[in-house]
Order: C-alpha cells, then sequence, then structure tokens
C-alpha cells in the first residue's frame, strides 16, 4: 500500500510544542510518511530557533523558508502573510503532499491555508471551532472554511464547526495534541532544567517556589502593548517572587512588549527575573508543572495548565471566550488586579486536573484520520 504523504508546517516554537506528538504519531504510522516543513518565527534566533531541537528530536526537515518581515506592526504581518502564501505554494509544489496538516489561528496558518485550498490538497485543520479574543478568532474561523477535515478539542468545539455549516462527517472529535505531551512526560524538576538554555539575568532555582510569565501581543489591541505590559511588570516588580519571564511571539505588537520588558531589566536590573527565549517543549512543561502561579495571557496556561493543575492568572482579552477550567482566574491590564490575583492563586495551591482538552491520547487518533480519511476538495455548506 502507498504511503500518504502527510506535510505538517512548523512556524513557530508553539506550533512545535502542540504538535510534536503529532509528527512523532505520523513518522510511526506504516501508512503514513512525513513531510516537514519548518519556517517563519521558527527560524529566527529571537524567536529562539528551534530547528536544531527539532533534529535533536529525530525529525527530519525537509524544507524550510523564510516569511517574517521587520517590524512587528500590523502591516509587516499583513504582508508577511503574503509572503508565506508565496514561498508555501512553491514548497508544496516541490513536495506534491496527499494531504497537509496545519493547527490553529496564526497568521501562518492562513498562509499554509490560502496556499493548500488553491492548489487543491486536502487541508486537515487541528483546533478549529475555539473562542478567543484577539485576529486569532477571525483567522481560525477563516481556515476552518478552507480546510476540508477537521480535528477539534471536545465536542463543544465541533458542534461549533458544524453550526458553521462544515459537513459532520468531517468532524472528527480527539482531544488535544499538547496534553498528550503532558501526559507522556516526566514532570520533576531538578536545579539543571534551566542549565541548556542562554537567558539573561540570575538563574533561578526551580526547586523553590517561582512564577512563569508569558504575555504575547494584543493585534487587535496593537498600540497598547507597551502600557498593557507595564502594568504586568510593575505587579511582578512588587511581589518580587522567582520569575522565569518568556520572550513574546512575533505577533504585530511584540516590539512594544519587547521594549516594555528591555527598560524593565535594564531600569531595575531585577535580581529574581530570569528571561528566557525558548524551551524544549518537555521542559516548558515541567516549568508551568511546577509553577506556583502561571502569569499572562498564553493559551498554554489555560490548555496544558487545566491537565496539570497549575494556577494561572489571564491578563486581558487575548483569551477571552475560551474554555476554562477552574485553575484559571481571568484579570484587566490593572497591576492591582494582577497583583491580588496571583497572591490569591498562590495561596490556593494546585488545582485537580481537568481534561477538558484532551485525556492524552490525541496524536494518535490524529494519526489513524489522516491514513483514512476520504477528502472531497469540493466543500458545500451545510445547510
Amino acid at each position: 500500500m502507498k504511503k500518504r504523504k502527510i506535510c505538517v508546517v512548523i512556524a513557530s516554537r508553539v506550533h512545535y510544542g502542540r504538535l510534536k506528538p503529532v509528527l512523532e504519531a505520523i513518522k510511526q504510522h506504516p501508512n503514513l510518511e512525513l513531510q516537514l516543513v519548518v519556517g517563519a518565527s521558527a527560524l529566527l534566533e529571537r524567536y529562539g530557533n528551534i530547528t536544531q531541537m527539532i533534529q535533536q528530536d529525530g525529525f527530519t526537515i525537509n524544507e524550510t523558508f523564510h516569511m517574517i518581515l521587520e517590524g512587528e506592526n500590523p502591516i509587516t504581518m499583513a504582508k508577511s502573510t503574503g509572503l508565506g502564501i508565496l514561498e508555501l505554494s512553491t514548497i508544496f509544489a516541490n513536495l506534491k503532499p496527499d494531504v497537509i496538516f496545519t493547527h490553529a489561528d496564526r497568521f501562518e496558518t492562513l498562509a499554509t491555508a490560502i496556499a493548500a485550498s488553491y492548489m487543491n490538497i486536502p487541508l486537515v485543520h487541528n483546533q478549529g471551532g475555539e473562542v478567543t479574543g484577539s485576529i486569532d478568532e477571525s483567522v481560525r474561523h477563516a481556515v476552518t472554511k478552507l480546510a476540508h477535515v477537521h480535528t477539534t478539542t471536545n465536542a463543544e468545539t465541533s458542534q461549533r464547526l458544524i453550526k458553521m455549516g462544515e459537513d459532520p462527517k468531517t468532524v472528527f472529535i480527539t482531544g488535544c495534541p499538547s496534553i498528550d505531551l503532558a501526559k507522556g512526560t516526566d514532570l520533576s524538576v531538578t536545579k539543571n532544567v534551566l542549565m541548556n538554555y542562554k537567558g539573561v539575568g540570575n538563574s533561578i532555582d526551580i526547586t523553590q517556589p517561582y512564577l512563569v510569565v508569558l504575555q504575547h501581543p494584543v493585534t487587535t489591541e496593537y498600540g497598547n502593548g507597551l502600557q498593557q505590559i507595564n502594568q504586568t511588570l510593575q505587579a511582578i516588580n512588587e511581589l518580587k517572587m522567582p520569575t522565569i519571564w518568556l520572550w513574546p511571539n512575533v505577533d504585530a505588537g511584540s516590539d512594544e512588549i519587547s521594549k516594555g520588558i528591555r527598560l524593565f531589566r535594564e531600569q531595575h536590573d531585577p535580581p529574581f527575573v530570569y528571561f528566557l527565549k525558548n524551551m524544549h517543549p518537555e521542559d516548558y512543561l515541567k516549568l508551568i508543572a511546577n509553577a506556583s502561579c502561571c502569569v499572562g495571557n498564553s493559551s498554554s496556561f489555560i490548555r496544558e495548565g487545566s491537565f496539570l493543575g497549575t494556577p494561572a492568572v489571564i491578563i486581558g482579552t487575548r483569551q477571552q471566550g475560551r474554555t476554562k477550567a477552574k485553575n484559571v482566574v481571568e484579570v484587566d491590564y490593572d497591576k492591582q488586579q494582577i497583583l491580588d490575583a496571583v497572591q490569591a492563586q498562590i495561596r490556593h495551591g494546585k488545582f485537580p486536573s481537568d481534561t477538558m482538552y484532551g485525556e492524552g491520547n490525541a496524536s494518535k487518533k490524529i494519526a489513524d484520520i489522516l491514513a483514512t480519511c476520504r477528502v472531497n476538495i469540493q466543500k458545500r455548506i451545510q445547510y
């Protein structure tokens, strides 16, 4: 039997963290051949170039591509999407995949979906039907309408896709593959976990209580990023608790967030904060699993955090509307609200594990769907 060629595009550190179990499942499946394409911010050193990490994990990178324009503003974000379509369409023409698998709701995902759909290549979309804030909400649903098959987190997200007119026969509940990684990782930590990474600041002893902070820009609130991150910085500065702070993503407004962090670092030289660009997916899970509290607006604090039971304080509108477990408290961009919420979450401690985002068996389900699904590239709305 001829193996079905599955092309997966990894365009950021979060893509790899979420999809590593899927890549392994595709690689191990007897009826599938993995074609791995890596590009965009995943190749950029300032966002933590992950190509070496991917190769060390045993994956072969078939193609790489560049699409990120400098500026991190709405114009460069739109133009980067266009460049992504240009680059990926050439790569898809060369690789000739049978199916393209794409993930979530980023501008790189939209570029992948547009290139695939115009080239009549069947597109399978992971994590459609979810609800959030920012431009991600619009992108996610746009990709849904371009995709031919959908692998979803739960029944609620599947029903949203069906209400959007997707054929129920093309919608499969699998759970989130990032939960597979959390379930299969030894989450215990030692003092040397951070030694493999070149961060800035005094190293943190993560066998003692600590915070994890990760706050991305909100594209639909471009221009407010500096003011927003300053509220978080002031709260963390007042807490003076050992903190590991990860760099924001490449979205429009990233420069505002980065500027705020750099100014804070230069003006205060905080001895209790350690700044990092990126971590191996398993080490990142260890980090958030053992944190006293996670602070910011990363979906990992909600998705993986719910399974791990880690207390989280979600700031602002980026995750507005996303299904959340009891481990999450939401606050505005306000120093005092952030401070009070973090202190309350620390006092509470660990929450029970919640499986709303999966039970740790999504990747095998996804690989089986990729191997067996029948795809009709001519879509028709179902109402």
